[in-house]
């Protein structure tokens, strides 16, 4: 097996010639000489070596950068010249570069439909300012200065000629003009010439720039018709709208050539693909959605080897010479070689700024130890005692400080915590360092005086307290803050034992943090398998790069270094940054014999040779690369070898090695001389390796990882690689698994956690058959990998970087140096790419985010990101779920410089990320969503009701109190001189009643927004008021009895003297909201709409208003010849009526009700004489109205409950109605409470709108309106006007908030009416409080009530919606069978009452189509009774509360409109339940939309917040609406707050917004088209 994995090398090619090409590399990436010209020389050079090389394995050449076969996919980058300096190249292998480069080649270029973002967000302007791509600004990264020769090159290379740009620039739109961008080959083959379509879609993206025509209205899809119909009522209900037209229009007709819906169409296009293999699918129960497990797929690889035994490391020499410990070491070299150099530390120039000496060393330690054991005192008693933990708080350029610290608090019996410098209060994962201080008891703080004084402070001077950190004393350890002890003290230390000698931190994958405690004994092991291992001697100088304060520069650079003394020179990491050869020339200037370096310090180095014939590299016997475990180490010290071997530099010295926090060194790689074997190679197939299982790569060179060893085992230690998961079996030898370690110089627990301790340091690895292999326990290291040929170690990857997705395992650096090696590299700044997974949905999701070059503009990132995304696809075989680029500089940093992923993470979830482009993915890679639901044939609607008698369930129908009875006992009524039979039957009748009975008795009165009083109306005024209209219609008009009169007034009392006035002639009146000033464009088509299909002879108006409809603005909008006769009522004649008009019989039409639904479709409803007394009859009844109350009403009196509230009413009951327009709410918010106090309302009417301005803006005053005297205690019923669902979290809130104010808690409830019966439910003063049920939502999405307790899982509250009006009956119909329903199931709500609307009032007697929704019939049972449909869905409950009769009380729950449901894989969603949840995902979501569009789902949100921060919510809205809904967003648009249309109720005008999506008129922040 191991001979598979390791191809021999091919033979090297002479130093000077690799000198040469790597020095023609670097001018490329700097862009000092042309691609062209690189390849021209570069082919020159290797001509006389290319015989040799034929027949070697074309993997092998890549390698040694010979141009193989799969160079020949033509290497011209377009744009961009191959830039090879991206500062972590640690990750880039020449092998990978191609790999990635043929995987794209196979791609065909797909159009994926480009994210649009606002220009605002761009922050282009005009054509000057804009500078064509990529010559914007020199690039950022180290070492490369762009000649300013590059401008014309790039240029002429750039294969998007210049027009496109500029075109961009002067169309004005954002990018999101060239709705399809072509991402070039990576072939550098020119870029397809643009397809039809795409030209298309850029000249509908032109089209549609300047023709900002204002949103649409209801009125679409009636201007361009020729006759004149009503906007479509829906005829079936719970089709969607638009469903059966041709996709190419929407529902409402509007044309789609916008790029909006072209961009859906290329979406549509690349969902069409096929996906990864379908997944077997479970039988899924409709109550459970099963989510679908991934099944093993049978053609997996699997291990086919033996199982490996343990493997032993060589004995550990004790050497008898050696000192019994390293505190014996210090003391011995303290004082047998005081001047003997320990450690030397330099400053950012490269100068040794202090050299430290072991007679230093020991006495500094000393006075340290001293002062800690004897001068601090808290109370007399000693603060510290022996075994006490303390924090070491040092900065990287101060190891001299830092080792005196460690090596006092060891004197000490003290257990040194080595910890970053805090810099700020809020440092990426400080708060889990404090976590780990807290637990393990630190009180003190060891820092030096510089550091103390640069550390944030508190106003008492005192370094501030980090967030949660616990209160820490610092003390400065710079020579003057100590004592010096007495000649004859001497620490009594023990440090051979198994007491901890330190603890190390570790940051785990999720971000918290742990102690990994070291014991004496470990520590001592450790200096001496280093020692053997390394063959360390007396006195040789080690250069070290590495963090001094932990892992590998620890253990070599403080301690083993003092065992031995040797003399360590420490390379601080803000030197590296500024001259990254300075530890190349502390090599050479110090003669170094050994270097601790990581492969960033090799790769920078790379960078920055060029010129420095000086270095000479001849003196190093060992290079310890620390992190020789990372798979992409194995690029950098090839190339570093390339470039060095001609300064000297051996390449035996490069000796990878591997360790962890917790087994401290696993292997390292021994010199020859050492007794090391020749180093290996192993090239792995990438799919095998996500199967947990090493083959060599066979197939087509693609996916291939290549790894070279990391050394031996330690000395003194037994190795065994075993199981990831579950019980830890051996692995085969084919197989990878966790490395684990049997040694004493491991790691002995994590400070203070049993639990996890026992599971990482007391693991009992076992063979097939369960027996253990060992007696002693064996530590895990972490890292995953496999034993390979002479017994080598070899790393493929961390457990902390593990992915599972579904059932294979990807590694996150490998996805890294996937992305980096995606043309063009320069791309992603100095390379920091962060990948980690987050769960959603029950599996890992992978997520890829990237730090962008400042100068890339939108096309470049989209382009990148698209061959990124095909890239991983192809290599890995895996989605990425989520794409983000962030700009420069932003990615929260770890301590040296890398990426804290963790934190990153933590960002990317709470939505704190601020990425500036995002490329989500679901539709590809979730793949265990739920199996859309199959239809089961439906039970006949007789099964149906015999099933419920079986199971002794009644059908479910209820009523209100009859009517009959209550009418005799109506005092009132004795009291009147009208003959019985006409109950009251005709408003104008009531209205002359009470005219002649009690004229100065008022009924209205209206108040401004000061909250005075504008104009009365008592019984008298208002009947002369409507004489004079009615005289006016019939002479001015010349209008006959049944003709249709538009009223067009704002709210008030001129618009009820209409209203009586067109009764009083016998005229129908139709109320109409007239349009609004400032945006008569779209209000006044759909005011031209109404007075149109009602066919209105007339229009009645104020003054102002005629002039507005006349006007040159209003001919803009509409066109104002065509309007009928306009009478303005402000100056009509005081004229009398010769005679009122009577009508013939109640079932004349009264008036007409118009409104727009919130699918956008305007109903006009018929209402008779008889249905309007009826409903003022059972509205008297319910609220106990009589001519002594008051009534407070703030509502729209246009259509619906508001209108008959409004108008009707207060004329049949003779009750007094305080109105309150709710547009004076605007400019004063409390006014319809402050009211509702004044006049001393018990019973009230407000719409959701008016209820959601109360509580967000009174929410902060309501002790200054108690100090005003608002007092609600007078209310006994505060009724919300709806016809939707009821908004319990609204109501609840606004009961709380005004609890303050007196207002009753069980005041506040809703009315539920629709276009078939405008008043079905209203609360009422007497009877039981409404109730509230919890069911589940998943059983909702399959037309099921399931009743579960509060606050369990996907609970849904639904509140009753009033009590059920008198007169009226409801009964529950299954929606396609139209058989009743059992109690508590959900179906149609239909209704019957003698208040029901008598038709739809349409123009060209479509009423057959809609027949059925007012007179519908029960397929079964009572099949006689004529029933309306109310397009609701809902069920009713028997409660156990009684009512007023003394029955148990049958509660009404409403669901929502059926016209709105979404049906998506098969089940019924409804809106409000998934933007509940999209509202929930994050604090700036203001509001939120969602409907659907060809199939997809689309999320409108309002972002309340800043433009820079709308990125964050794209991902957090797709996570939510899969976590909580399993349905995948195809669209996410946002948008400013108020973009949302709402309608006077305050209901979201969903399809509106869809239409105003489609036709590109909503100025998005962003669109993100999810793949």
């Amino acid at each position: 097996m191991a001979d598979r994995g390791c191809p021999l090398e091919a033979a090297p090619l002479p130093a000077e010639v690799r000198e040469s090409l790597a020095e023609l590399e670097l001018e490329l990436s700097e862009g000092d000489i042309t691609q062209k010209g690189y390849e021209k020389k570069r082919a020159k050079l290797l001509a006389r070596y290319i015989p040799l090389l034929q027949g070697v394995d074309p993997c092998l050449q890549t390698e040694n950068r010979i141009p193989g076969p799969l160079m020949t996919a033509g290497t011209s980058k377009p744009q961009k010249s191959r830039a090879t300096n991206s500062r972590d190249e640690r990750f880039r292998s020449d092998v990978h570069t191609e790999a990635v480069q043929a995987a794209l080649a196979k791609y065909k270029e797909r159009k994926m439909p480009m994210p649009s973002k606002r220009r605002s967000v761009l922050v282009h302007s005009s054509v000057e300012t804009y500078t064509p791509p990529d010559t914007s600004s020199a690039s950022e990264d180290e070492g490369s200065l762009r000649r300013p020769g590059r401008l014309t090159t790039t240029l002429l290379q750039s294969h998007t000629s210049v027009e496109p740009w500029l075109d961009r620039v002067i169309q004005g739109s954002s990018t999101s003009s060239s709705a399809s961008s072509t991402s070039s080959h990576l072939g550098g083959r020119p870029a397809a010439a643009p397809s039809a379509t795409t030209a298309l879609t850029g000249l509908a993206a032109h089209t549609h720039i300047d023709l900002h025509s204002a949103p649409p209205d209801v009125t679409t899809g009636l201007v361009e018709h020729s006759q004149y119909e009503c906007p479509q009522v829906a005829s079936v209900r719970g089709v969607p709208r638009g469903y059966s037209r041709s996709v190419l229009e929407t529902a409402d007709g509007v044309p789609v050539n916008s790029r909006v819906s072209s961009k859906i169409q290329q979406l549509l296009n690349t969902l069409k693909r096929p996906k990864r293999p379908p997944l077997k699918e479970f039988f899924v129960d409709d109550f459970e959605e099963l989510l679908e497990v991934q099944q093993p797929d049978p053609n997996q690889p699997k291990p086919e080897g033996d199982q490996m035994a343990v493997l032993k490391g060589e004995p550990l020499l004790v050497g008898t010479p050696g000192p019994p410990s390293l505190l014996a070491s210090l003391q011995r070299w303290g004082t047998t070689q005081p001047k003997a150099p320990c450690l030397t530390a330099l400053d950012t120039a490269g100068k040794a700024t202090c050299t430290l000496t072991y007679g230093k060393l020991w006495s500094r330690s000393l006075k340290l130890a001293y002062t800690l054991l004897n001068k601090l005192t808290s109370k007399n008693d000693p603060l510290l005692k022996p075994g006490d933990r303390v924090a070491l708080v040092f900065p990287n350029s101060d190891p001299v400080m830092f080792m005196v610290a460690f090596y006092g608090c060891l004197l000490a019996e003290l257990v040194p915590v080595p910890i970053e410098v805090p810099l700020t209060r809020k440092d990426a994962g400080s708060q889990q360092v404090g976590f780990l201080l807290g637990s393990c008891g630190v009180t003190l703080a060891l820092t030096t005086d510089a550091c103390q004084k640069g550390l944030p402070k508190a106003q008492t001077g005192e370094v501030a307290t980090f967030k949660g950190w616990p209160p820490l004393a610092w003390l400065v350890i710079d020579g003057k803050h100590l004592t010096k002890p007495p000649k004859d003290w001497y620490p009594l230390a023990q440090d051979t034992g198994p007491g901890t000698a330190y603890i190390e931190y570790k940051t785990s994958k999720e971000g918290s943090t742990v102690g990994v405690t070291v014991s004496h004994a470990s520590l001592l092991a450790q200096c001496q398998a280093l020692t053997q291992a390394c063959g360390y001697v007396e006195a040789e100088t080690l250069t070290n790069v590495l963090d001094f304060k932990r892992d590998a520069g620890l253990w070599h650079g403080v301690l083993t270094s003092v065992m031995n003394r040797m003399h360590v020179v420490n390379i601080p990491y803000a030197l590296m940054k500024v001259n990254p050869l300075s530890w190349i020339q502390k090599v050479c200037s110090y003669k170094a014999r050994a270097a601790l370096v990581k492969s960033r310090d090799m790769h920078w180095s790379l960078l920055a040779q060029r010129g420095q014939r000086d270095v000479s590299l001849s003196s190093l016997r060992m290079l310890i690369v620390a992190d020789g475990a990372n798979p992409w180490s194995i690029s950098s010290c090839d190339a570093f070898l390339n470039v060095f071997q001609s300064r000297g530099l051996r390449p035996e010295v490069i000796c990878p090695c591997a360790s962890s926090p917790e087994a401290l060194t696993v292997a390292i790689r021994r010199p020859p001389d050492l007794g090391g074997p020749p180093p290996r190679k192993a090239v792995l197939s990438m799919n095998g390796l996500s199967y947990g299982v090493i083959r060599v790569d066979t197939e087509e060179k693609l996916s291939v990882l290549t790894v070279q060893d990391v050394g031996q085992v330690m000395p003194g230690a037994s190795v065994c690689v075993v199981k990831v998961d579950g019980t830890p079996y051996l692995c085969k030898t084919d197989e990878i698994g966790e490395i684990c370690v049997n040694s004493i110089a491991t790691g002995t627990a994590y400070y203070g956690l049993l639990g996890i301790t026992k599971n990482v340091f007391e693991t009992v690895p076992v063979t097939a058959d369960g027996a253990p292999v060992s007696d002693r326990p064996f530590t895990r290291t972490g890292l995953l990998g496999f034993i390979g040929p002479d017994n080598l170690v070899f790393v493929v990857g961390k457990l902390d970087g593990l992915m599972v997705v579904g059932v294979r395992r990807h590694n996150a650096d490998d996805v890294v140096a996937t992305a980096l090696a995606v043309e063009p590299m320069k791309f992603v700044y100095r390379g920091r790419i962060a990948v980690f997974s987050v769960t959603v949905l029950h599996d890992d999701r992978i997520v890829l985010v990237a730090e962008q070059r400042p100068d890339a503009s939108e096309e470049d990132s989209f382009q990148w990101m698209s061959r990124v995304l095909q890239a991983i696809d192809s290599i890995h075989q895996v989605g990425v779920y989520c794409l983000a680029l962030v700009p420069a500089n932003t990615l929260p940093k770890a301590p040296l410089g890398g990426i804290h992923i963790s934190e990153t993470k933590q960002r990317f979830l709470e939505g704190m990320l601020h990425p500036c482009n995002v490329l989500m993915c679901p539709h590809t890679c979730v793949t265990n969503l739920p199996k859309p639901r199959q239809k089961q044939p439906e039970v006949g609607p007789a099964s149906m009701i015999v099933g419920n008698l079986v199971a002794g369930k009644r059908i479910a129908q209820a009523s209100g109190r009859e009517l009959t009875h209550l009418e005799d006992s109506d005092q009132a009524r004795k009291a009147l001189n009208h003959p019985l039979s006409t109950q009251f039957l005709f408003l104008a009748d009531v209205l002359q009643w009470r005219a002649h009975t009690t004229p100065d008795h008022p009924l209205f009165l209206l108040l401004n927004a000061k909250g005075t009083v504008t104009s009365t109306a008592t019984c008298i005024q208002l009947h002369k008021r409507a004489e004079r209209v009615a005289a006016a219609l019939v002479e001015k008009g010349r209008l006959d009895a049944g003709d249709h009169v538009a009223l067009v007034y704002p709210p008030g009392v001129d618009l009820i003297a209409a209203f009586y006035g067109c009764l009083y002639c016998g005229c129908v009146p139709v109320t109409v909201r007239p349009p609004h000033p400032q945006n008569l464009g779209t209000t006044l088509p759909t005011v031209k709409m109404i007075v149109e299909v009602s066919k209105s002879a007339c229009v009645l108006s104020t003054q102002a208003i005629t002039r507005l409809l006349k006007s040159k603005e209003a001919a803009a909008a509409v066109d104002v010849r065509t309007w009928p006769t306009i009478l303005d009522t402000d100056d009509i004649p005081k004229k009398k009526l010769a005679s009122i008009f009577r009508p013939p019989s109640p079932d004349v039409l009264a008036y007409l009700d118009f409104s727009v639904s919130t699918t956008g479709i305007l109903a006009g409803v018929k209402m008779s004489h008889a249905a309007t007394s009826a409903l003022c009859r059972s509205i008297k009844l319910q609220c106990e109205l009589y001519p002594s109350r008051q009534i407070a009403i703030c509502l729209d009196p246009y259509c619906g409950l508001g209108f008959a509230l409004w108008c009707l009413c207060s004329v049949y009951s003779g009750h007094q109605s305080v109105l309150v327009p709710p547009l004076e709410l605007e400019s004063n918010v409390s006014l319809w409470l402050s009211a509702v106090s004044q006049y001393k309302a018990r019973v009230t009417f407000c719409s959701y709108s008016v209820m959601e301005m109360c509580t967000k803006g009174l929410g902060a005053q309501t002790s200054a309106l108690r100090m005003k005297g608002v007092n609600l205690s007078c209310v006994r019923t505060c009724m919300v006007v709806a016809e939707e669902r009821p908004r319990i979290a609204l109501t609840q809130s606004f009961s709380k908030l005004f609890k303050d104010l007196g207002l009753p808690a069980r005041a506040v409830s809703t009315t539920f009416g629709c276009r078939v019966n405008v008043a079905i439910c209203l609360q009422g003063t007497a009877g039981p409080d409404p109730t509230t049920v919890y069911v589940d939502m998943r059983a909702l999405r399959h037309d099921r009530v399931r009743l579960v307790e509060r606050g369990s899982p996907h609970s849904l509250p639904l509140m009753e919606s009033g009590k059920i009006l008198p007169g009226v009956k409801v009964i529950i119909a299954h929606t396609e069978t139209k058989g009743p329903l059992g109690d508590s199931h959900l179906g149609e709500i239909w209704v019957s009452s003698p208040h029901n609307a008598t038709g739809y009032y349409t123009v060209y007697g479509e009423e057959a189509l809609h027949a059925d929704h007012f007179n519908a019939r029960l397929s079964f049972g009572d099949t006689q009774t004529i029933w309306a449909r109310t397009g609701y869905l809902g069920f009713l409950r028997r409660t156990e509360l009684t009512d007023a009769s003394g029955e148990r009380h049958d509660a009404l729950y409403v669901v929502g409109s059926l016209d709105e449901t979404l049906e998506l894989r098969g089940m019924r969603y409804h809106p409000i339940d998934i933007e509940t949840s999209v509202i929930r995902a994050h604090r700036s979501i203001a509001e939120c939309a969602v409907f659907t569009w060809t199939n997809l789902l689309v999320v409108v949100v309002e972002l309340d917040g800043l433009e820079q921060d709308a990125l964050d919510l794209v991902a957090l809205v797709t996570n939510v609406v899969l976590e909580e809904h399993y349905l995948v967003v195809g669209v996410v648009v946002i948008v400013d707050p108020g973009v949302i249309p709402i309608n006077s109720r305050g209901e979201k005008q969903r399809m509106h917004l869809r239409d105003g999506f489609l036709a590109d008129q909503l100025d998005p922040i962003y669109v993100a088209y999810n793949m």
